[in-house]
C-alpha cells in the first residue's frame, strides 16, 4: 500500500501524519535534516488521534527548544504499543462452558466441596445445550427449558447472571445479558407458600410409628424388600432435634455425650450425584453447636446404644451400613411411608414440625434458632408469623 498524508503538507517546524503500510506515522524536518517516527500503530480513528497527540507534543518541544533529537522519548513504548494493539483487538467473548468453567476454577477454593459438585450439575446441563452464543440469554434460555425443568432452569440463569457478574467485573465480558431474567420467571414453591409444611404432634406419631411397624412389602404370603423399620430412630430423631437430615446422617457416637444428655453438630454427610459421599465440617452456616436431649430423646439414644461404643462409627447407618443416602432415602423410605400420611412432606418436613411445636409451646425464639442453626428473623417471617396469622380471627 502506498504512504498516504493524512495532514497534508507539512509547513516548517510542524509533524505530518502518515499511513505506510497500514500503520501511522510522523514525518517533520529538524535542523534541515528529514526525521521519521514509526509509531506502529494501526490506522484506526483512535489511533489517529493518540498520533496528533504525539506529533503535537513533538511541535511543542521543536518551540521551546527541548526537542530529543534520538528521538527515544517520541516512539512508543512496547508495553504501550501492546496495550494499544489489544484495545483494537476485541478479545473473543468465551464460550458458556469457557465462562463456567474459568469462573467454578476461580470460586474453588473458596467454596466447599458440596458446592463444587453443586456447580457441576450445571456444568452437565451447558453441555446438553450445546454450542449456544453466550452472550445470546434468550437462546440460553430456550435450551435449558429443553432439557430440564421450569425450576432448574431458573436455578441455572441465577448461577449465570452470578458467573457473568464476575466475568465483566474482571474484563472478560462486556455486559451481563442474565441481570433480571430468573426474576422473571415462575417462583418456587417457598415464594408462593412460604408457610412451614409442619405435622401436628399426632401426625408426627403416626410417621414415627408407621416408619417403627414397616416389614416390608406384603406379596399376600409374607414380606419382601427393604424393611424400613431401620430407619424408625433416624427419623424420631429428625422429629426431636430439627436438625438438617445431613447433620443427622453425619453424626457419630463420639459427638453423643456418654450420658445421651446433649449431641453435639459437628458436620455433615451429603451424597453427590455421582453417589461420591462428601463429609462437611461444621453446618450450613459454618457453625458447630451442642444440642440439649429431652428425656425422649435421650431415652431413644439409649436405647439404641451400642454395648461396645466405637467413636467414629455413625449413629444412624444405612441398612446395609456406610452412611445414608438421602436421595434414596426420600425417593424410597419416605415416600413409601410418610408422603400417604402427609402428601408433599419430605424429610425437611421434621425440622419445621420440632420448630412450629417449640414456638406453640412458647420456647424464646433466640433459643430454638441456637438449637436449630437459624435465625430469630427466619423464625419469626416462616414460623411465628404463619401461626398468628393462623390462629386470627376477623372480630364480629
Amino acid at each position: 500500500m502506498p504512504s498516504q498524508t493524512l495532514t497534508g503538507k507539512a509547513s516548517k517546524g510542524s509533524v505530518a501524519i502518515h499511513v505506510s503500510n497500514g500503520r501511522l506515522q510522523l514525518r517533520f524536518r529538524f535542523a534541515g535534516d528529514r526525521k521519521y517516527i514509526s509509531l506502529g500503530f494501526a490506522d484506526t480513528p483512535q489511533n489517529r488521534k493518540l498520533a496528533e497527540m504525539k506529533a503535537r507534543e513533538i511541535e511543542l518541544d521543536i518551540l521551546a527548544g527541548h526537542f530529543d533529537e534520538t528521538l527515544a522519548k517520541y516512539k512508543p513504548k512496547k508495553a504501550a504499543t501492546k496495550e494499544l494493539v489489544e484495545e483494537t483487538t476485541p478479545k473473543p467473548t468465551p464460550t458458556l462452558l469457557e465462562l463456567w468453567t474459568q469462573y467454578t476454577s476461580y470460586r474453588a477454593s473458596s467454596v466447599k466441596e458440596t458446592t463444587q459438585l453443586y456447580y457441576e450439575s450445571f456444568e452437565k446441563l451447558f453441555e446438553k445445550v450445546g454450542a449456544v452464543p453466550l452472550m445470546n440469554a434468550l437462546r440460553v434460555k430456550e435450551g435449558l427449558e429443553k432439557v430440564t425443568t421450569v425450576h432448574q432452569t431458573k436455578k441455572t440463569l441465577m448461577q449465570l447472571n452470578a458467573a457473568c457478574k464476575w466475568a465483566v467485573k474482571h474484563g472478560l465480558v462486556q455486559v451481563n445479558p442474565y441481570e433480571g431474567m430468573a426474576n422473571e420467571m415462575p417462583q418456587y414453591r417457598y415464594q408462593v407458600e412460604p408457610e412451614p409444611n409442619a405435622f401436628t404432634e399426632e401426625e408426627r406419631e403416626q410417621v414415627i410409628e408407621a416408619f417403627a411397624q414397616h416389614q416390608g412389602n406384603w406379596n399376600g404370603r409374607g414380606y419382601t424388600g427393604i424393611r424400613y423399620s431401620h430407619y424408625a430412630p433416624f427419623v424420631e430423631f429428625l422429629f426431636l432435634t430439627g436438625c438438617r437430615p445431613s447433620e443427622a446422617v453425619g453424626l457419630r457416637w463420639k459427638n453423643v455425650a456418654a450420658d445421651c444428655d446433649s449431641v453435639r453438630f459437628v458436620g455433615s454427610i451429603t451424597t453427590s450425584g455421582r453417589g461420591k459421599k462428601i463429609e462437611v465440617e461444621g453446618s450450613k452456616n459454618n457453625k458447630k453447636r451442642t444440642f440439649p436431649c429431652s428425656n425422649r430423646l435421650r431415652k431413644l439414644l439409649t436405647l439404641i446404644r451400642p454395648v461396645k461404643i466405637e467413636p467414629e462409627a455413625l449413629v444412624f447407618p444405612a441398612h446395609r451400613g456406610g452412611s445414608i443416602n438421602y436421595n434414596n432415602f426420600y425417593n424410597n423410605a419416605w415416600e413409601k411411608v410418610a408422603e400417604p400420611l402427609q402428601p408433599g412432606s419430605t424429610p425437611y418436613s421434621c425440622r419445621d414440625t420440632f420448630i412450629t411445636i417449640q414456638i406453640l409451646k412458647r420456647v424464646p425464639e433466640s433459643v430454638i434458632a441456637q438449637w436449630c442453626d437459624t435465625s430469630v428473623a427466619v423464625i419469626q417471617k416462616h414460623y411465628a408469623d404463619f401461626l398468628k396469622m393462623r390462629d386470627l380471627r376477623p372480630q364480629d
